[in-house]
Protein backbone atom coordinates (compact mmCIF):
# COMPACT_ATOMS: atom_id res chain seq x y z
CA UNK A 1 0.00 0.00 0.00
CA UNK A 2 0.95 3.65 -0.61
CA UNK A 3 2.16 5.76 2.02
CA UNK A 4 0.17 8.75 2.25
CA UNK A 5 1.51 10.56 5.47
CA UNK A 6 4.79 9.96 6.91
CA UNK A 7 6.07 11.60 9.96
CA UNK A 8 9.45 10.97 11.00
CA UNK A 9 11.25 12.32 13.88
CA UNK A 10 8.27 14.60 14.95
CA UNK A 11 7.91 16.33 18.32
CA UNK A 12 5.67 19.41 18.91
CA UNK A 13 6.55 21.33 21.90
CA UNK A 14 4.52 24.15 23.32
CA UNK A 15 5.93 27.35 25.87
CA UNK A 16 4.10 27.93 29.01
CA UNK A 17 5.58 31.04 30.13
CA UNK A 18 9.52 29.79 31.07
CA UNK A 19 8.12 25.85 30.58
CA UNK A 20 8.73 23.99 27.41
CA UNK A 21 5.51 21.23 27.54
CA UNK A 22 7.00 18.29 24.92
CA UNK A 23 3.62 16.88 23.47
CA UNK A 24 4.80 15.03 20.67
CA UNK A 25 8.13 12.84 21.46
CA UNK A 26 10.19 11.68 18.29
CA UNK A 27 7.21 10.04 16.65
CA UNK A 28 7.51 8.12 13.42
CA UNK A 29 4.37 7.05 11.50
CA UNK A 30 3.38 5.76 8.00
CA UNK A 31 -0.35 6.12 7.32
CA UNK A 32 -1.26 4.30 3.88
CA UNK A 33 -3.54 5.14 0.97
CA UNK A 34 -7.84 3.72 2.02
CA UNK A 35 -6.92 2.61 5.06
CA UNK A 36 -9.77 3.84 8.08
CA UNK A 37 -6.67 4.86 10.84
CA UNK A 38 -8.08 5.85 14.35
CA UNK A 39 -5.49 7.27 16.58
CA UNK A 40 -6.47 6.79 20.53
CA UNK A 41 -4.96 7.40 23.71
CA UNK A 42 -5.64 8.95 27.29
CA UNK A 43 -6.53 12.72 27.62
CA UNK A 44 -3.05 14.53 27.01
CA UNK A 45 -1.32 12.08 25.12
CA UNK A 46 -1.04 14.19 22.14
CA UNK A 47 -4.01 13.05 20.20
CA UNK A 48 -5.34 15.77 18.52
CA UNK A 49 -2.01 17.58 18.54
CA UNK A 50 -0.59 14.52 16.26
CA UNK A 51 -3.54 15.02 14.07
CA UNK A 52 -3.05 18.67 13.76
CA UNK A 53 0.85 18.29 12.82
CA UNK A 54 0.06 15.77 9.99
CA UNK A 55 -2.63 17.53 8.35
CA UNK A 56 -1.18 21.19 7.48
CA UNK A 57 -3.12 22.39 10.38
CA UNK A 58 0.21 22.87 13.12
CA UNK A 59 3.42 23.12 12.30
CA UNK A 60 6.24 20.34 14.19
CA UNK A 61 8.88 22.06 16.32
CA UNK A 62 11.20 19.49 15.18
CA UNK A 63 10.94 16.34 12.64
CA UNK A 64 9.81 16.06 8.98
CA UNK A 65 6.30 15.69 7.84
CA UNK A 66 4.91 14.56 4.20
CA UNK A 67 1.57 14.45 2.84
CA UNK A 68 0.20 12.97 -0.02
CA UNK A 69 4.41 13.24 -0.96
CA UNK A 70 4.46 16.80 -0.01
CA UNK A 71 6.83 18.35 2.59
CA UNK A 72 4.78 20.15 5.15
CA UNK A 73 7.14 20.67 7.44
CA UNK A 74 6.84 24.03 7.67
CA UNK A 75 4.29 25.35 5.37
CA UNK A 76 3.37 28.91 5.15
CA UNK A 77 -0.87 29.51 5.71
CA UNK A 78 -1.38 30.27 2.29
CA UNK A 79 0.28 26.68 0.83
CA UNK A 80 -1.58 25.21 3.66
CA UNK A 81 -4.41 26.84 2.65
CA UNK A 82 -4.59 25.42 -0.71
CA UNK A 83 -3.98 21.81 0.30
CA UNK A 84 -6.94 22.06 2.66
CA UNK A 85 -9.14 23.50 0.15
CA UNK A 86 -7.69 20.79 -2.65
CA UNK A 87 -6.73 17.97 -1.41
CA UNK A 88 -8.02 17.48 2.38
CA UNK A 89 -10.66 17.87 4.33
CA UNK A 90 -11.80 18.09 8.36
CA UNK A 91 -14.89 16.84 10.31
CA UNK A 92 -14.15 18.29 14.12
CA UNK A 93 -16.86 17.80 17.08
CA UNK A 94 -17.48 21.45 17.30
CA UNK A 95 -19.29 21.44 13.83
CA UNK A 96 -18.49 24.79 13.07
CA UNK A 97 -21.42 25.64 10.29
CA UNK A 98 -22.26 28.90 8.65
CA UNK A 99 -25.55 29.74 10.38
CA UNK A 100 -26.35 32.42 8.26
CA UNK A 101 -26.57 30.08 5.34
CA UNK A 102 -29.08 26.82 4.29
CA UNK A 103 -28.04 23.85 4.83
CA UNK A 104 -27.55 23.51 0.71
CA UNK A 105 -25.35 27.02 0.83
CA UNK A 106 -23.15 25.39 3.28
CA UNK A 107 -22.31 22.54 0.78
CA UNK A 108 -22.50 24.82 -2.01
CA UNK A 109 -20.18 27.30 -0.82
CA UNK A 110 -17.51 24.99 -0.20
CA UNK A 111 -17.75 23.71 -3.43
CA UNK A 112 -17.55 27.36 -5.42
CA UNK A 113 -14.39 28.34 -3.86
CA UNK A 114 -12.41 25.96 -5.19
CA UNK A 115 -14.09 24.97 -8.17
CA UNK A 116 -15.03 27.32 -10.90
CA UNK A 117 -17.67 24.96 -12.89
CA UNK A 118 -20.82 26.11 -10.36
CA UNK A 119 -23.41 23.60 -11.98
CA UNK A 120 -20.43 20.44 -11.17
CA UNK A 121 -21.07 21.71 -7.63
CA UNK A 122 -24.63 22.00 -8.06
CA UNK A 123 -24.67 18.59 -9.33
CA UNK A 124 -22.38 17.33 -6.38
CA UNK A 125 -24.36 18.96 -3.88
CA UNK A 126 -27.41 17.03 -4.66
CA UNK A 127 -25.31 13.42 -4.88
CA UNK A 128 -24.66 14.45 -1.46
CA UNK A 129 -27.56 15.60 -0.04
CA UNK A 130 -29.16 12.40 -1.51
CA UNK A 131 -26.79 10.01 -0.13
CA UNK A 132 -26.84 11.67 3.26
CA UNK A 133 -30.57 11.67 3.27
CA UNK A 134 -30.60 15.63 3.74
CA UNK A 135 -32.14 16.21 0.87
CA UNK A 136 -35.90 17.28 2.51
CA UNK A 137 -33.37 19.86 4.85
CA UNK A 138 -31.55 21.58 1.99
CA UNK A 139 -33.30 24.76 2.77
CA UNK A 140 -33.03 24.58 6.70
CA UNK A 141 -30.36 26.83 8.55
CA UNK A 142 -28.29 24.83 10.76
CA UNK A 143 -30.24 25.99 14.45
CA UNK A 144 -33.33 24.20 12.29
CA UNK A 145 -31.74 20.80 12.27
CA UNK A 146 -30.56 18.55 14.78
CA UNK A 147 -27.09 17.96 15.97
CA UNK A 148 -26.36 14.92 14.06
CA UNK A 149 -27.79 16.20 11.02
CA UNK A 150 -25.48 19.14 11.56
CA UNK A 151 -22.75 16.81 11.61
CA UNK A 152 -24.05 15.03 8.40
CA UNK A 153 -23.83 18.41 6.43
CA UNK A 154 -20.55 18.50 8.03
CA UNK A 155 -19.57 15.52 6.40
CA UNK A 156 -21.00 16.59 3.03
CA UNK A 157 -18.98 19.93 3.18
CA UNK A 158 -15.78 17.82 3.43
CA UNK A 159 -16.76 15.41 0.31
CA UNK A 160 -17.68 18.32 -2.04
CA UNK A 161 -14.20 18.54 -3.29
CA UNK A 162 -13.15 15.04 -3.91
CA UNK A 163 -10.81 15.35 -0.78
CA UNK A 164 -7.61 12.19 -0.88
CA UNK A 165 -7.73 12.57 3.13
CA UNK A 166 -10.96 13.14 5.57
CA UNK A 167 -9.36 14.27 9.06
CA UNK A 168 -11.77 13.95 12.20
CA UNK A 169 -11.20 14.65 15.71
CA UNK A 170 -13.85 13.41 17.79
CA UNK A 171 -16.46 13.48 15.25
CA UNK A 172 -18.93 12.03 17.19
CA UNK A 173 -18.13 13.28 20.75
CA UNK A 174 -21.22 15.88 21.13
CA UNK A 175 -23.65 13.23 19.59
CA UNK A 176 -25.87 10.35 21.16
CA UNK A 177 -25.14 6.69 20.24
CA UNK A 178 -27.86 6.17 17.88
CA UNK A 179 -26.69 9.57 15.98
CA UNK A 180 -22.63 8.92 16.48
CA UNK A 181 -23.48 5.57 14.71
CA UNK A 182 -25.14 7.02 11.84
CA UNK A 183 -22.09 9.48 11.17
CA UNK A 184 -19.53 6.08 12.00
CA UNK A 185 -21.50 4.29 9.45
CA UNK A 186 -21.40 6.99 6.27
CA UNK A 187 -17.69 7.26 7.35
CA UNK A 188 -17.06 3.49 7.09
CA UNK A 189 -19.25 3.23 3.36
CA UNK A 190 -16.99 6.21 2.36
CA UNK A 191 -13.67 4.03 3.51
CA UNK A 192 -15.29 1.13 1.51
CA UNK A 193 -15.17 2.76 -1.47
CA UNK A 194 -11.62 3.81 -1.06
CA UNK A 195 -11.76 7.17 1.50
CA UNK A 196 -8.67 7.49 3.14
CA UNK A 197 -9.92 8.65 6.77
CA UNK A 198 -7.39 9.26 10.02
CA UNK A 199 -10.09 9.95 13.22
CA UNK A 200 -9.04 10.70 16.62
CA UNK A 201 -11.69 8.87 19.09
CA UNK A 202 -11.59 8.16 23.04
CA UNK A 203 -14.71 5.34 22.16
CA UNK A 204 -14.69 2.23 21.36
CA UNK A 205 -17.46 1.79 19.25
CA UNK A 206 -15.74 4.16 17.09
CA UNK A 207 -12.32 2.85 16.96
CA UNK A 208 -13.94 -0.66 16.33
CA UNK A 209 -14.36 0.96 12.64
CA UNK A 210 -11.01 1.17 12.11
CA UNK A 211 -8.85 -0.91 9.85
CA UNK A 212 -6.03 0.31 11.89
CA UNK A 213 -5.61 1.55 15.68
CA UNK A 214 -2.38 4.11 16.31
CA UNK A 215 -2.42 4.10 20.88
CA UNK A 216 -0.53 7.27 21.78
CA UNK A 217 0.78 7.04 25.46
CA UNK A 218 3.12 10.12 27.13
CA UNK A 219 3.56 11.41 23.61
CA UNK A 220 4.31 8.43 21.92
CA UNK A 221 3.38 5.24 20.06
CA UNK A 222 3.05 2.81 22.75
CA UNK A 223 0.59 0.55 20.25
CA UNK A 224 -0.14 -0.18 16.75
CA UNK A 225 -2.74 -2.95 16.32
CA UNK A 226 -4.35 -4.46 12.89
CA UNK A 227 -7.83 -4.78 12.66
CA UNK A 228 -8.76 -5.54 8.85
CA UNK A 229 -11.73 -4.03 7.37
CA UNK A 230 -15.00 -3.23 9.19
CA UNK A 231 -17.95 -6.03 9.15
CA UNK A 232 -20.80 -5.22 11.46
CA UNK A 233 -21.65 -8.75 12.46
CA UNK A 234 -17.79 -8.71 14.18
CA UNK A 235 -18.32 -4.91 15.89
CA UNK A 236 -18.34 -6.73 19.32
CA UNK A 237 -15.78 -8.99 18.92
CA UNK A 238 -13.78 -6.04 17.16
CA UNK A 239 -14.79 -3.92 20.54
CA UNK A 240 -13.49 -6.43 22.50
CA UNK A 241 -10.32 -7.14 21.11
CA UNK A 242 -9.40 -2.86 20.59
CA UNK A 243 -10.15 -3.69 24.84
CA UNK A 244 -7.95 -5.95 25.14
CA UNK A 245 -5.30 -4.62 23.31
CA UNK A 246 -5.56 -1.55 25.44
CA UNK A 247 -5.82 -3.38 28.71
CA UNK A 248 -2.80 -5.71 27.88
CA UNK A 249 -0.76 -2.40 27.30
CA UNK A 250 -1.28 -1.15 30.93
CA UNK A 251 -3.27 1.50 29.27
Amino acid sequence: MESIIKASGLCKSFILGKTSNNVLKNINLDIYESDFTVIMGSSGSGKSTLLYSISTMDNPSAGRVELLGRDITNIGEKEATSIRNKDISFVFQSINLLYDLTIRENITYCGYLNNRDKKGVNKKTDELLNRLDLKDIENKYPSEISGGQQQRVAIARALINNPKIIFGDEPTGALNSSTGARVLDILTELNEEGQSIVMVTHDLKAASRASRLIYLKDGRIDGDLSLGRYNEKDSDSREKKIFEFIKSGGW
